[in-house]
C-alpha cells in the first residue's frame, strides 16, 4: 500500500470532480496524502506558487542550522544519553529494554511572535517566506474540506478563531532525526495523532522513516509514507476529526530511527486558537464528539499524546 499522491492542479478543470473525490478519500480513508504540482494549485489561491528554488533554499538553511546544533544534540539530548546507558548495560550482560519515553529527535519551533535563530543569516528570511506560502495552502485546504463536508465557506476558520475573536495558531516544527546506532532501541518520534487542525509536512526526499496507519483498509498495519521530491504531505489532526464528527479522522503516525542518513522534517501546524470553542459541525449516525475549548483539550493532550486518543475525547465529554 502507498498513500495517495494527488495532483491539485486538476481541481481547476475537467477533472475537478474526480480530484475532489480523491481528496475526500484521502481525508476519510487515510488521514494522510501527498500533494504534487503545488505551483498550479497555489495559483488558484493567489496566482502564485511555491517555487522550487524556495523549497531548495528551505532544505539548505535547515541543513545548515542542524550543523550548528549537531554537537548539542550529541552531547546533551536525553535520548542520546539514555541509549548510551543502555548500550553500557548490554556490555555488562544486563537485559535490554526499548526506550519508551523519549524520541531520537533534534527539534525547535518557529512562531511569528517568538525569537528566531539568527544563524545562518538567511534562515529567518527563507523560513518566513516558506511559512507564508504554507499558510495559504492550509487555508485553501480548509476550504476544500468545507466543500466536502457541506459546510458554508469559512466555517472552519470561524471555528478556529471563535468567530474572529482570536487568530488561529500557526507554528512550524523543524526536526532532524540523525543516524542512530541502535534504532531498534528508540523511536525517532513515538506513535501519536496530532492534536490540532491541519498539518503540512515538507519531509526529506532522500531518507524515509515516516509511517502511518490508514483509517480504513490497512488492517492496523504501519505503512511507509514514501518520499516524493518537493511534495507536501498533508494530515488531519484531532480537531478536524471533531469538527467533521468522525468523518475525517486523525491518523496515527510515527518516525522510525535509522542507522543511515539525517532525516529532515518540517511540519507546519494550522490549529485553533486556545480559546476557540470546538464542536461537531455536521450530524453523524453514531454519537457526537464532545464540545470543548481547544486549550482544555491541549491540557489533556500534553499528558496523553502517545496514548489512545479516544480517552482524550472522553475526558472532555465528562467535564
Amino acid at each position: 500500500m502507498a498513500i495517495p499522491v494527488i495532483d491539485f492542479s486538476k481541481l481547476d478543470g475537467d477533472e475537478s470532480e474526480a480530484t475532489l473525490a480523491e481528496l475526500a478519500a484521502g481525508f476519510e480513508e487515510w488521514g494522510f496524502f501527498q500533494s504534487t504540482d503545488r505551483k498550479r494549485y497555489m495559483m488558484q489561491l493567489v496566482n502564485t506558487g511555491i517555487p522550487d528554488d524556495l523549497l531548495e533554499r528551505v532544505k539548505k538553511v535547515c541543513s545548515d542550522i542542524y550543523k550548528l546544533r549537531e554537537d548539542g544534540f550529541k552531547e546533551s539530548n536525553p535520548a542520546v544519553k539514555a541509549l548510551a546507558r543502555l548500550v553500557d548495560q548490554e556490555g555488562e550482560g544486563l537485559a535490554m529494554k526499548k526506550i519508551e519515553d523519549m524520541d531520537w529527535e533534534d527539534v525547535f519551533t518557529l512562531q511569528d511572535d517568538l525569537p528566531w535563530p539568527s544563524n545562518p543569516p538567511s534562515f529567518k528570511e527563507t523560513m518566513m517566506e516558506y511559512r507564508r506560502e504554507l499558510k495559504k495552502l492550509a487555508e485553501k485546504l480548509l476550504g476544500v474540506m468545507e466543500e466536502l463536508l457541506g459546510l458554508e465557506e469559512g466555517h472552519i476558520r470561524k471555528a478556529f478563531t471563535n468567530d474572529g475573536d482570536f487568530e488561529p495558531f500557526y507554528g512550524t516544527k523543524v526536526s532532524h532525526y540523525p543516524p542512530c546506532p541502535r534504532p531498534e532501541l528508540v523511536d525517532g518520534l513515538r506513535a501519536h495523532t496530532d492534536a490540532g487542525g491541519l498539518i503540512l509536512l515538507f519531509q526529506d526526499d532522500r531518507f524515509g522513516g515516516l509511517q502511518m496507519i490508514p483509517n480504513r483498509g490497512g488492517d492496523g498495519r504501519w505503512i511507509d509514507v514514501q518520499p516524493v521530491e518537493n511534495a507536501i504531505v498533508v494530515n488531519t489532526g484531532d480537531q478536524i476529526e471533531v469538527l467533521s464528527n468522525g468523518r475525517f479522522k486523525s491518523a496515527w503516525h510515527r518516525i522510525l530511527a535509522t542507522r543511515d542518513g539525517n532525516r529532515r522534517s518540517i511540519a507546519s501546524f494550522y490549529n485553533p486558537a486556545r480559546m476557540a470553542n470546538i464542536a461537531p459541525a455536521i450530524p453523524a449516525a453514531a454519537a457526537d464528539y464532545p464540545s470543548f475549548k481547544f486549550g482544555d483539550y491541549m491540557e489533556v493532550y500534553v499528558k496523553q499524546k502517545f496514548q489512545a486518543k479516544e480517552p482524550r475525547f472522553a475526558a472532555l465529554a465528562n467535564k
